[in-house]
């Protein structure tokens, strides 16, 4: 009988810490976006006008291509 007891207690771990990895996992991932968002036109758009240049609707384009090519 002491086999089924070692058995249900190292699938019940095994679950639980799959759960527990998911959960912390998420909130980590979530939190990392918050601090590192994905670059999008609107971003382009305001680097472009920081460094002085008014920039065109293909120029946008073909920079978000550009970083969407190397992911």
């Amino acid at each position: 009988m002491e086999w089924y007891f070692v058995l249900l207690i190292a699938v019940g771990a095994l679950l639980l810490g799959g759960v527990l990895g998911f959960f912390i996992a998420r909130t980590w991932f979530k939190k990392y976006l918050e601090k590192n968002p994905p670059v999008n036109e609107r971003m382009i758009r305001e680097m472009m006008r920081q460094m002085g240049r008014t920039p065109s609707e293909k120029q946008v384009r073909q920079i978000l291509s550009s970083m969407n090519q190397y992911k």
